[in-house]
């Protein structure tokens, strides 16, 4: 039920996902009298589909601890809960952000070895795409937090992105060594020094993100919301002055018209619902989190995100990987020194 178009958007995104892969089931939580018509709509849906009733919702207002409270009969706390009941493998939801985590969190536990879930996504790049985490989840991060962010950064791009042996690069003000805060620096020290299944690249830029310089950009929750934001809004700049540009004369719309399948494809390579869906990483379960402004397409894209998860094992991947990552907590102290 969360989303600035639910429920008409969630339900048109799973009758595109499942049309992309059959495999798929759905366990629809809410208002039965909304959902029953538009899930009955279309017979493949309805066939692979279950509506679970419910009249509570958490609003977009609501803070974290009130979700939490108050919320515990809500559609977004019992998708959570099917996936802890086992009757589902993961959620998507377009829903109030900090609620989905906290609820998440509370519900689902940390991934053993992992302090804290992180919020990670995608991003185009002049190479292909690339993995940056944390996205907002945690403002202040020591070195252990960003190392752990590279583990899981690391397995989302092999399983999602399908990269053997993904590059690590932690986002700094310089590639200098001596550069950076003590957690940025003591962090990449540990990188260098243990045996991960990841390539430490070093140290990258702004500017490198969108090159595409490493598979994984690792920062902490303020820097990357921050760069997200910032890359977001300059879309829509050169968006808006590609627009202006192409429309302020007769020559100017003439030259559209040749160009245009050129521009469609340009289009589609930066079009954000490709990209839509944001991970909570470091958690027992898959839980994606959907643009609200988005649309069917782009929720659509939010499923295909969780079901790549599910089906590459994605959870067993990170736990597998902090298992082998052998430096205990002391080790890790020891290593920042500390």
């Amino acid at each position: 039920m969360g989303g600035d178009n639910a429920p008409d958007m969630v339900i048109g995104g799973a009758k595109l996902a499942l049309q992309r892969h059959p495999d798929l089931r759905f366990l629809f939580f809410g208002d039965m009298a909304h959902l029953s018509p538009l899930v009955h709509a279309d017979r493949a849906l309805a066939g692979a589909s279950e509506i679970r009733h419910t009249d509570k919702t958490v609003l977009s207002t609501d803070r974290p601890s009130q979700a939490l409270r108050q919320g515990r009969e809500s559609s977004m706390r019992l998708a959570i809960n099917s996936i802890a009941d086992g009757e589902a493998q993961g959620v998507v939801s377009a829903g109030n952000t900090g609620a989905l985590m906290a609820m998440s969190k509370f519900v689902l536990k940390t991934t053993s070895g992992i302090e804290r879930p992180a919020i990670c996504s995608t991003l185009p790049t002049m190479q292909s795409e690339t993995v940056m985490l944390d996205l907002g989840a945690n403002v202040d991060c020591d070195a252990e937090n960003l190392v752990q962010f590279a583990i899981m950064g690391a397995a989302f791009a092999r399983a999602v992105l399908g990269r053997a042996d993904p590059s690590v690069g932690l986002l700094n003000v310089g590639e200098e060594e001596l550069k950076g805060n003590e957690a940025v620096k003591a962090a990449a020290g540990i990188l260098k020094a243990v045996d991960l299944p990841l390539r430490f690249h070093g140290f990258v830029e702004g500017d490198d993100i969108l090159k595409g310089t490493t598979d994984v950009v690792v920062t902490d929750g303020f820097s990357g919301n921050v760069a997200l934001k910032a890359v977001e809004g300059t879309a829509k700049l050169y968006s808006s002055f590609l627009r202006t540009a192409l429309t302020s004369n007769l020559f100017a719309r003439l030259g559209y018209l040749l160009a245009r399948p050129s521009l469609q494809t340009l289009r589609d390579r930066v079009d954000p619902r490709r990209y839509n869906g944001g991970v909570f990483l470091g958690l027992n379960g898959v839980s994606v989190k959907s643009h609200g402004s988005t649309d069917e397409l782009g929720f659509a894209h939010a499923i295909d995100l969780a079901f790549y998860m599910i089906r590459e094992g994605l959870i067993d991947r990170i736990t597998a990987d902090m298992a082998q990552f052998s430096h205990d907590a002391e080790s890790l102290r020891e290593a920042v020194g500390t």
